[in-house]
């Protein structure tokens, strides 16, 4: 918006240039001056640290580290680190963000070598690292490398030949745990084998790997082909494709059969529901999405639903 008026200005001056109305030029021209100082961009004094900023009216843009952030002022004072609005032995906050002002701007921003400081209307001085504003704003976060995920189909994940990891080996050393959580973060699946078939071996792995959470069956239990527990998984009844728990609070994902009946949306946002419902189960049922294995007596999957 602001450059848009600085070249409507622009072209205004050079206009009444052109027709000899020298007045209103100057007039113009000294206007420009005022407002082009109002957004002036400051530079650093130290060579050593190359970093800019320009004060907007509601958030401070900062150039620094190769990357052009953005920080809403309220931000800045509510994170501010200070012995009287931040345990550092704790890392809790002790400011009431309820406190700060919602149209809150610094007084006065200034750089002492690779730190910056904002002092605010009621004196409040806040310190920030520069690194510190970097790691934690949002165009930070945008830049930061994240653990690789690996979308992959039947034909990728069997190219990749991911090995199974070894039940012992697993326990006993962490390099081993580490090869195994890299799978799993990677491509969604892991295998461990030579596990004794047993549910105290089993519940040792998991342990191993995570916490196991209570649920409605307990914290572990044997799974038998046994209709009378009133589920279709215990039965010899083929099962497409699903996840377990979806009753639950946080659930493992989606699961067709445990679907309850669809009352809570009107009619035009049900129809909706069913023709995203039939987009999905067709990208399910793709042969080239599906990877099938026999699993057998002392080889445990692990599965990131997520």
């Amino acid at each position: 918006m602001w450059c848009h008026k600085l070249l409507h200005l622009q072209s205004r001056l050079q206009n009444l240039m052109k027709r000899g109305d020298i007045g209103q030029a100057l007039h113009l021209s000294n206007f420009k001056s005022l407002f082009s100082l109002s957004t002036h961009w400051r530079h650093t004094s130290s060579k050593s640290v190359n970093c800019t900023w320009l004060q907007h009216e509601d958030h401070l843009e900062l150039q620094y580290a190769n990357a052009v952030m953005r920080f809403d002022y309220v931000w800045l004072r509510d994170h501010c680190r200070s012995a009287s609005c931040y345990n550092s032995k704790t890392h809790q906050r002790s400011l009431d963000t309820a406190s700060v002002d919602l149209c809150i701007k610094p007084k006065t921003i200034r750089l002492n070598e690779s730190t910056l400081i904002f002092t605010w209307p009621d004196g409040h001085v806040t310190r920030y690292d520069l690194d510190w504003l970097v790691k934690n704003s949002y165009e930070g976060q945008k830049l930061k490398v994240i653990q690789p995920r690996i979308l992959w189909n039947a034909e990728l994940y069997q190219q990749a030949q991911v090995p199974a990891i070894d039940f012992q080996s697993l326990l006993e050393t962490n390099d081993e745990l580490k090869k195994f959580l890299q799978n799993l973060l990677l491509y969604g699946i892991a295998f461990v084998e030579n596990v004794p078939p047993t549910q105290e071996h089993t519940e040792k792995l998991a342990e191993r790997i995570s916490l196991i959470r209570e649920t409605i069956y307990g914290r572990m239990w044997y799974f038998t082909s046994d209709f009378s527990r009133g589920d279709t998984a215990y039965t010899k009844l083929a099962l497409d494709r699903h996840t377990d728990t979806t009753y639950f609070q946080e659930p493992c994902g989606y699961n067709n059969y445990d679907r309850a009946v669809i009352n809570t949306v009107p009619y035009d946002v049900v129809h909706r529901w069913y023709t995203a419902h039939r987009t999905l189960t067709t990208e399910l049922r793709r042969p080239e999405n599906e990877l099938w294995v026999k699993l057998k007596p002392g080889k445990v999957l692990f599965i990131d639903n997520w």
